[in-house]
């Protein structure tokens, strides 16, 4: 308040006397900037002081929504404001995404980011947003490889045999994902490139029908989530040929990663944080610490562990370069096997 009054009479005497120096402006421009930062100072100190949402653009129900829903519990227990989840699927997750972008960048709107963040960019020719300039980095929260996976009774043992069959037989071979564009398709158009072979992709409307298929024989294999296929390999349905990590996973150790045969082979599935661009530093700060913190919890990891994922928390930065690898690493992917969407 000291700041504010010192100002009003400095400025009440300048305009009497109508001398206003150079110097005399530099005092008003360190004394409105005096003002301005205990302001904001005050502000992060009562952040939060109403719920914050979490924007999940997926389903309920689904993995995103429950890792989500358990960091959601964490982090209210940290920061003492309610945490909630709010479900906006539809278009890829282009309609959740949209949502936070054109939110106040005040904190309360974030989103859960996932695969999807890095690539539709290069899937998408115009988005309602700017992938690199609507968002502001928070935190990464979990990551892990899916799952590459063919019924018990196939020939293929391992993805050797994988990568030696296609090579003599281009294309014979068909692996089934939930639409052009997703997780499990690009596994696969990855695993095409980087092995140097030719497979056959088959499209479905949905994780469901495809993981019907590829059990009822109609398909060859598919790159799916642990989740997913831990019930039909627990059951003799299916064998896991390896993970799509870079390494072997510690929740799937006796799973080969795919990499150990096919060099240079990682596709991840990722959950981070996002704010609207613009969000306070120290809103961010407060919320990468509360983030870190919840997904260090025994609650949280339990909810991991189902889905092959690790937590894997850092700074908004180190945020911010990974997906910036992805979006340029995709971009290529995209564009070299011109790959839409339905």
């Amino acid at each position: 308040m000291w700041f504010v009054c010192k100002l009003r009479s400095k400025l009440k005497t300048g305009f009497t006397t109508m001398r206003i120096s150079i110097p005399f402006v530099i005092k008003i421009g360190v004394l409105i900037l005096s003002v301005l930062a205990c302001l904001a100072q005050t502000a992060f100190a009562d952040y939060p002081d109403k719920a914050i949402k979490l924007v999940v653009p997926f389903s309920p129900g689904g993995g995103t929504d429950s890792i989500a829903r358990s960091l959601a519990v964490g982090m209210s227990q940290i920061l003492g404001q309610s945490v909630i989840v709010d479900n906006k699927p539809g278009a890829g997750t282009i309609i959740g995404t949209d949502t936070v972008a054109k939110s106040p960048a005040d904190g309360y709107t974030l989103l859960v980011a996932t695969f999807a963040h890095a690539v539709n960019s290069s899937l998408i020719a115009k988005l309602p947003f700017d992938t690199e300039k609507a968002f502001s980095p928070i935190v990464m929260v979990a990551r892990g490889p899916n799952v590459l996976v063919v019924r018990s009774d196939s020939s293929l043992k391992s993805v050797r045999d994988l990568v030696d069959f296609s090579k003599a037989n281009p294309a014979k071979l068909s692996y089934a994902s939930q639409g052009n564009g997703t997780s499990a398709h690009l596994a696969g158009v990855m695993f095409e490139y980087t092995a140097q072979v030719k497979l056959t992709h088959v499209p479905y409307r949905g994780a469901g029908p495809a993981m019907t298929d590829l059990l009822g024989g109609q398909v060859d294999m598919m790159f799916a989530t642990a989740a997913a296929v831990a019930p039909h390999i627990a059951s003799g349905k299916l064998r896991a040929l390896g993970v799509t990590s870079a390494e072997r996973s510690p929740a799937m150790k006796s799973i080969p990663a795919i990499s150990e045969t096919v060099h240079g082979y990682v596709v991840e599935s990722w959950y981070g944080l996002f704010a609207p661009t613009g969000t306070p530093p120290g809103i961010i700060s407060k919320l990468n610490a509360a983030a870190k913190q919840a997904a260090q919890t025994a609650d949280f990891r339990g909810k991991l562990e189902p889905e092959g994922l690790m937590v894997s928390v850092g700074t908004p930065q180190e945020l911010d370069l990974y997906v910036k690898r992805e979006e340029d690493r995709w971009r290529k992917i995209v564009k070299e096997n011109n790959i839409k969407l339905d």
